[in-house]
């Protein structure tokens, strides 16, 4: 499949049940974090980097008992969670995968971000989010040297 927009590995997502209880083996891994925030009060998420190249690693944890990630935990424990690619157009990427026969669920525009996952029914057995970042995404988070692959977001 040929593919006109380009797409990178933003992150690597891992569910947990506490940020505080995992981040300190990756601090022991010589990370440095990056951002944390809560989602609407049902999880929280933060992101970590290794200081090169803006490669990272995000944590995720639930902050409510009954969202998509408390029962993630139950069911799997632990573990990787999403692989997140920056795409520098959400809409076309969805497009040439549902050409080509893979679903595409979940799609949200959001202020400072669109977003859609492709189910772990894809062969690979994982959850991808395909995100693409607005211009307003960087208001009021690190600079984007450290916020994005390469110090800056993708062009479509």
């Amino acid at each position: 499949m040929s593919q006109e927009t380009p797409i990178r590995v933003d992150h690597i997502g891992i569910a947990v049940e506490d940020i505080g209880d995992a981040e300190p083996f990756l601090f022991a891994l010589g990370c440095r974090k990056l951002i944390e925030e809560s989602v609407e009060g049902r999880f929280r998420w933060a992101q970590y980097d290794f200081g090169r190249e803006a490669s990272r690693l995000e944590l995720i944890a639930p902050e409510a008992s009954d969202t998509f990630l408390t029962s993630y935990l139950d069911n799997h424990g632990p573990g990787l969670h999403h692989v997140t690619l920056e795409v520098a157009a959400v809409d076309a990427v969805k497009a040439v995968l549902e050409r080509n026969g893979y679903s595409v669920i979940e799609y949200r525009e959001y202020q400072d971000w669109t977003e859609a996952f492709v189910p772990p029914s894809n062969p690979t057995g994982a959850l991808f989010q395909l995100f693409e970042y607005h211009d307003s995404y960087d208001a009021d988070r690190p600079p984007a040297g450290k916020l994005y692959v390469d110090g800056s977001r993708l062009d479509g």
